[in-house]
């Protein structure tokens, strides 16, 4: 008899949350993006996030109870993905520093035979599309007008000192961090060159505000969306769809 391998919730959960509450801050631009395109393009992304989100959370117990009866301090999202979308230009540097660690992620994983090898071989697929989309909206903003590169530039150094926590070490998350914080560095800043852009030169961690997401400690824009996100839920307890 094959023994089941027991499987790292707190990986599962961090992971998890990372991609319910992305999913949950592109799901907002919904009416409200800037063309009908990106009203599609985002709404399919947050949808893939979310279905991520739903394996990594059921790994680690009931998936509802884990997303909408949690509170704050439960969650274990990176500050990165919980910061408000601001405007378009925000939102895309957002997804290209996320987006870049999560494909270099799930490309390493896929290759491993963690608990998370399967999800990954297929997640990666998906967001393989999310980060070209990211990319190309960089590089269409950063090299395209002076409003829309000074956009992109204060939206790239408004988010880096968020970028530090995604290499920060997880219990049951099996990585070379080294290397992925490495090649990161190489694609982000080779897309930003392209922009017409640079790598931001402050901190990329050290406070509390910019590197606590993992231990449970939020921005204050995150409480807010949570509130909404679980409104539902909490209003009608037991409800079934």
């Amino acid at each position: 008899m094959t023994a089941t391998v027991p499987v790292p919730a707190t990986a599962a959960l961090a992971l998890g949350d990372d991609a319910l509450v992305l999913s949950h801050r592109l799901g907002e631009w919904a009416g409200h993006a800037p063309v009908l395109e990106e009203e599609v393009a985002l709404a399919n992304i947050a949808l893939d996030l979310l279905g991520q989100a739903r394996v990594l959370l059921s790994m680690a117990g009931d998936e509802d109870e884990l997303a909408y009866l949690r509170e704050e301090r439960a969650f274990t999202n990176l500050q990165l993905v919980e910061q408000p979308n601001g405007d378009f230009a925000h939102t895309i540097a957002r997804q290209l520093y996320f987006s870049t660690y999560q494909h270099l992620l799930y490309a390493e994983l896929a290759q491993g035979d963690s608990v998370f090898a399967p999800l990954a071989e297929k997640a990666v697929k998906e967001v393989a599309y999310h980060r070209d989309h990211a990319e190309q909206w960089t590089l269409r903003l950063g090299d395209g007008t002076e409003v829309s590169h000074e956009r992109m530039r204060r939206a790239c150094e408004a988010l880096w000192r968020f970028t530090g926590e995604m290499f920060q070490p997880v219990e049951g998350l099996d990585t070379d961090r080294a290397g992925l914080e490495a090649a990161w560095l190489d694609s982000v800043g080779d897309v930003l060159r392209r922009a017409t852009l640079t790598l931001p030169e402050g901190p990329r961690s050290g406070a509390w505000t910019a590197g606590a997401g993992r231990q449970g400690l939020h921005t204050e824009p995150f409480g807010r969306m949570l509130a909404e996100m679980q409104h539902l839920h909490r209003s009608h307890p037991g409800a079934s769809w």
